[in-house]
């Protein structure tokens, strides 16, 4: 049985997007990831031997995370994720037949948007959490006047240089919670370093 997205959302509203990672470290990031609480990890497909990766991530974790794949942008990207046993797409934009591919594979899409308009071209074909994306670009006060008018069941998922110092701003905005990337992991991050930024994000949390 697929792990609750949600329930995990709202125990740590954070995703954690593990760009550049490789197969050989990414059982070791997560576990230190899990360990400080962030039990939802996405790695991007311009990463290294990628579904690879995501491939050990669902075998090892899948059972308590949510695992899957960031920059996916067409439909085979989709499918080769599927075969991973994962459940989570992620898409720097909007692409309806990506989200209706991943709907149809019984995954969940997380299309990016940067205006209304691609906000809701995203709900129309059946997304029901979104990614504001380059998120520190726009800044939370877009996010909140979005919120007025985004439909009851819609998550938005605050993406691109959104920090732990920046993280009770975005809920307060109406984000449900923030993809974060360099800001918990970069490729040569030591074990403790990790950890220190994950407890980082945990404080601001927890307020």
């Amino acid at each position: 049985m697929p792990i609750d997205f949600f329930s995990l959302l709202q125990q740590m509203p954070v995703i954690a997007i593990l760009r550049g990672i490789t197969p050989e470290e990414v059982i070791q990031v997560a576990d230190v990831l899990y360990s400080n609480g962030i039990k939802i990890i996405e790695v991007p497909l311009n990463s290294p031997r990628p579904c690879e990766s995501i491939k050990r991530l669902q075998d090892k974790f899948g059972d308590r995370c949510v695992c899957g794949a960031g920059t996916v942008i067409n439909e085979a990207q989709v499918e080769q994720v599927f075969n991973t046993g994962a459940q989570l797409v992620v898409s720097p934009n909007t692409n309806r037949d990506v989200i209706r591919k991943a709907i149809d594979l019984g995954m969940m899409p997380v299309p990016g948007f940067s205006t209304p308009t691609e906000a809701f071209a995203a709900i129309e074909a059946g997304a029901r959490v979104l990614k504001l994306f380059p998120a520190a670009s726009i800044g939370p006060d877009f996010l909140k006047a979005l919120s007025v008018v985004i439909p009851d069941g819609v998550h938005i998922i605050a993406t691109g240089g959104t920090r732990a110092d920046t993280m009770q701003q975005w809920l307060a905005a109406g984000a449900a919670g923030l993809g974060v990337g360099s800001d918990l992991y970069q490729p040569g991050v030591s074990d403790a370093d990790l950890a220190r930024r994950a407890a980082q994000f945990s404080k601001a949390f927890k307020g």
